[in-house]
């Protein structure tokens, strides 16, 4: 496995490597949701890329940059013990060697709700990064394949409508959610939770399924009271929620009249003492 540090090297290990791309973009810290991900991407094209870097332009200034864990060692023996080809692992003045005002915005009707509108911004970073780490392996290939998971829904659906819209070369794959054993959505920030808190984490995904199976329910009460009361249930469980919520799958609007089944899906995200978590569930 090859480690480049700079968008010229990552460039240089692709040509020695020819064949189309295919991308796994992560933070780091990495766990089995991570290592899903890139096993899924391992057939889909001639050489593998993970790229691991903190991106401080999804960060809002009172989050968790500096603090957020940074596991190399780690993360590069699960990678090359899942066949990944390159890591692409730049330091920040490697991808932003110059301050980076040229920036991607994505249409807010789909990037300023839910996460967008408790993270303002944070969509921003997320396209901006994107569109400069696809730039960096997609360049030589013309084209590829990328892997997002669906833990992360809003990003996925950002990143293709970003895809779509400026008609890039790159198809995205969405790889499905993994959990623990208990339910959780696996997450980089369930570390932050304590032994209480952990076992306590559940409940998020478990508030979800209860609301879509509330919102499924034959003469079920409109969605916004379904919501309001999932949400009370969760604050009396300890939980400060920002959003329970069902949307329309394709762009995470309301739902208008009766959907049919396997259009929606129901998202949340709330905050277990000092941790914030987001999950979701199709149905």
């Amino acid at each position: 496995m090859i480690t480049a540090r700079t968008i010229p090297e990552l460039r240089a290990a692709l040509a020695a490597r020819p064949g189309r791309p295919a991308f796994v973009p992560t933070m780091g810290n990495l766990h089995d949701g991570h290592i899903a991900l890139v096993r899924q991407a391992r057939p889909l094209g001639d050489v593998l890329v993970t790229s691991i870097f903190v991106n401080r332009l999804q960060f809002l200034p009172h989050e968790d940059f500096d603090s957020y864990p940074r596991t190399w060692d780690a993360d590069c023996a699960r990678l090359e013990a899942a066949g990944c080809d390159i890591v692409f692992a730049p330091r920040e003045t490697d991808l932003y060697p110059a301050p980076q005002t040229f920036r991607i915005q994505p249409d807010p009707q789909l990037a300023d709700i839910l996460e967008g509108h408790f993270r303002p911004g944070f969509f921003t970073g997320v396209c901006t990064v994107v569109m400069k780490l696809f730039s960096a392996v997609f360049f030589a290939s013309g084209g590829g394949t990328a892997v997002f998971g669906k833990k992360d829904y809003q990003q996925l659906m950002v990143i293709r409508r970003m895809v779509e819209q400026f008609a890039l070369p790159v198809q995205v794959v969405a790889g499905e959610t993994e959990r623990a054993t208990d339910g959780l959505a696996l997450s980089s920030r369930n570390g932050y939770l304590s032994t209480g808190e952990r076992g306590q984490a559940v409940q998020l995904s478990q508030a979800l399924r209860a609301l879509a199976q509330a919102a499924s329910a034959p003469g079920a009460p409109p969605l916004a009271a379904l919501e309001q009361q999932a949400m009370q249930q969760l604050a009396q469980q300890g939980w400060a929620p920002d959003y329970l919520t069902v949307r329309q799958r394709h762009d995470l609007q309301p739902p208008q009249g009766d959907a049919a089944p396997g259009t929606l899906v129901a998202l949340g995200a709330a905050r277990l003492g000092g941790t914030r978590l987001i999950d979701n569930l199709e149905f």
